[in-house]
């Protein structure tokens, strides 16, 4: 927990202190839960881990189901409204605004059927992410889009349906002539 809080005082700029954020943020206190609903869920206790998982969701607007595999530092940013699904892996250091699902598209019934975010993500307010999808390393997913297939490392999706915009690398020449720097 404070490894995450550390992280968000990091990223955060309205968070004024690790205890502000371990007392105030509803995504801390949703992963806080959800850490002990998923080590119960992995024990086989389903029951429980399912009753810990809607008493979190009923007191901080996010759902995450027990099953679901999240990462180290991860930021869920307001939080109401987020919607984790039970196959969905999320790696370290990702970000996620409030609103956002990662959800099934309904066409699959077992196996995985929830989207993969690989580390550094970063995930729009309302943005819905369905189906056994991809979200690359350090890709940006845009406030509302509708991401239906995969998103390469390094690339940001935005529009419904979402539509990839991949950056360009620039080359600036300096004086004298053939000394360049890349971004």
């Amino acid at each position: 927990m404070w490894q995450t809080a550390r992280a968000i005082l990091k990223r955060d700029p309205a968070a004024h202190s690790l205890l502000e954020i371990v007392l105030t943020y509803p995504g801390v206190h949703a992963l806080f839960w959800h850490r002990i609903a998923h080590w119960l869920s992995y024990h086989h206790r389903y029951v429980l881990a399912g009753l810990i998982s809607r008493f979190s969701a009923a007191h901080t607007g996010i759902s995450i189901a027990p099953a679901a595999v999240i990462g180290k530092r991860v930021f869920i940013d307001h939080g109401v409204g987020v919607v984790i699904g039970a196959t969905a892996i999320i790696g370290d250091d990702v970000t996620i605004l409030h609103g956002a699902t990662l959800g099934a598209r309904g066409t699959v019934w077992h196996g995985r059927r929830h989207p993969i975010v690989k580390s550094g993500a970063f995930i729009g307010a309302n943005a819905q992410l369905l189906g056994a999808i991809t979200i690359g390393k350090n890709s940006k997913v845009g406030a509302g889009a509708v991401v239906l297939e995969d998103v390469p490392d390094y690339t940001t999706a935005v529009g419904n349906p979402a539509r990839l915009i991949k950056k360009e690398r620039i080359r600036i020449e300096l004086y004298p002539p053939k000394k360049y720097v890349e971004f």
